[in-house]
């Protein structure tokens, strides 16, 4: 059976079968004539792993923006740039995918500046250089969360205070 990429709708998650539904990997098993899967083994582990997240974060009216890629993806497997992918994935998510999560906390703007001013992470060294500014980023961001999560989690110890009462006299006898 032959694909129709114009036709396909990908969805979200793995299915059991054809029938239930296709994610954008068992797309490309499909397209590559291989079992229905979403890990066909014709596909880089890398591309097919950012690809099935990409796939699973897109709200269901944005994935069609994945159908492109179904023909490019097989024959990535065991082609030699694995490693050039990962290193493409952690520059991206360094310097692109945190800043831009980071930015939206002003006290965070000066790590996502500095995630962006990184030089590229093509290599371990690189990645070495970087380790700094990444922890000092990861820092921060868990310091403001946990500050911007405080007073919820002192009205919640405070509820729990009445909810505990509450249930050991659940009456309202003392």
């Amino acid at each position: 059976m032959i694909i129709d990429l114009d036709a396909l709708v990908l969805a979200k998650g793995s299915h059991d079968d054809r029938e239930q539904g296709v994610c954008l990997m068992e797309a490309v098993a499909w397209f590559a004539g291989q079992e229905h899967t979403d890990h066909p083994p014709c596909v880089s582990p890398v591309l097919a792993a950012f690809g099935r997240s990409w796939n699973d974060a897109l709200p269901d009216d944005q994935r069609h923006i994945l159908k492109p890629f179904i023909p490019l993806l097989p024959g990535t497997a065991g082609d030699g740039h694995e490693l050039a992918r990962s290193y493409l994935a952690v520059d991206w998510l360094a310097r692109e995918h945190a800043p831009a999560f980071l930015a939206l906390t002003p006290a965070l703007i000066p790590h996502a500046d500095a995630l962006r001013a990184l030089s590229p992470l093509r290599d371990a060294r690189a990645v070495q250089a970087a380790k700094p500014a990444l922890a000092a980023a990861r820092d921060a961001a868990r310091a403001a969360a946990r500050d911007a999560l405080a007073p919820t989690a002192a009205a919640l110890q405070d509820s729990a205070i009445g909810l505990y009462r509450a249930m050991i006299s659940p009456g309202g006898a003392s």
